[in-house]
């Protein structure tokens, strides 16, 4: 296995201040900026911003903020986590990267994905019953674009482009791109059909029950004759000095999250028994460094992973909790993953 890259995901969620009171959209944007140069002060590997359209998340322009991280940074990735790419024009997410790419001396990585949310249809003029046409689409053209070349394309919810030629070109020649998986085997056979890195979004369950889509992926990439792709991982959690802590600043914030969306999909009431039967036995890293360094080296041995995106924000936990979260992460799980990683190798 090569070298595990480490990387953090944020959706900037509306959060609390330490007295409990909801902070405003622009306090948490400003929050996410300051956790990213955190993040790079600690060694992290590169820092991933979502994109939503509603009330309970403060980003909904993430190649903004991206913009605003790259100048206040001089070493760490930043990117999308996902770019919500059927509701976008690919011409115009290319433009922004390559400007971000620019601000970050060649930092920007895009990761484009359908979203685990429609607002965005409805608000840019889309059909929701074009979900999968718009996603195929846009992410073909995308791929064309990141070429770098006179781009000519032809698709049916876009007008085409004939030898197009696409500005500003970037310094190194190519922005790196992922495309998020939520796992259907036709996401994975499109990424592997396109030849490129796929990003797993695990966020229920067993993960190495999705080892059988890492497997089709690989597979499915040899058969077309393609180069093997990295695989990586996006799932949340929370960090503290023990189990006990970490389940119970994680919860209320937890149940505050998933139980709004719960609601909103008709899904039953978010117990507190499930949650810790996903801390327990699913892909909820939530724990002390210990406990949660054992679930990633065990999720990225399972998947042949070379990447862990951490999802360190989920509901409304203060900015102070994530960022000691952070140090535990960076400090403490991510040497002790290497070490397990390594012994888990030998022993094979």
């Amino acid at each position: 296995m090569t070298e595990i890259h480490f990387g953090l995901d944020t959706f900037g969620d509306i959060s609390l201040d330490d007295s409990g009171k909801l902070k405003s959209a622009g306090q948490v944007i400003r929050d996410v900026v300051a956790e990213a140069v955190h993040a790079e002060q600690l060694g992290f590997d590169s820092f991933n911003i979502g994109e939503h359209h509603r009330d309970d998340y403060a980003v909904s322009a993430p190649d903004t903020v991206l913009a605003g991280i790259a100048t206040v940074t001089d070493r760490i990735k930043i990117g999308t986590g996902v770019t919500v790419l059927s509701s976008e024009d690919p011409v115009r997410v290319y433009q922004r990267f390559a400007t971000i790419d620019a601000l970050s001396n060649g930092r920007a990585e895009i990761t484009a994905g359908r979203g685990s949310f429609t607002e965005s249809f409805p608000l840019f003029g889309y059909n929701l019953s074009e979900y999968h046409v718009l996603f195929e689409e846009k992410l073909e053209l995308l791929v064309e674009l990141l070429k770098e070349n006179a781009v000519t394309w032809q698709g049916t919810k876009r007008a085409g482009l004939s030898n197009q030629e696409v500005y500003p070109k970037t310094g190194r020649g190519a922005i790196p791109l992922r495309v998020g998986v939520g796992g259907s085997p036709e996401s994975v056979l499109r990424a592997a059909r396109l030849g490129i890195p796929m990003a797993l979004a695990i966020i229920g369950g067993d993960p190495a029950r999705f080892a059988p889509f890492a497997n089709l992926y690989r597979e499915s990439l040899a058969k077309l004759g393609k180069e093997q792709q990295p695989i990586s991982i996006h799932s949340p959690g929370h960090i503290a000095e023990t189990d006990e802590q970490a389940i119970e600043e994680q919860w209320p914030h937890y149940e505050t999250a998933f139980g709004r969306i719960g609601k909103e999909r008709g899904w039953g009431p978010t117990t507190k028994m499930h949650f810790i039967s996903e801390v327990n036995g699913g892909s909820l890293y939530v724990g002390s460094p210990e406990t949660v360094a054992r679930k990633i080296a065990y999720a990225v041995t399972a998947l042949g992973a070379s990447r862990f995106d951490f999802k360190y924000a989920n509901g409304p936990m203060p900015h102070s909790k994530l960022m000691k979260s952070l140090e535990l992460y960076a400090t403490q799980v991510i040497p002790r993953v290497r070490e397990l990683v390594a012994q888990e190798k030998a022993a094979v």
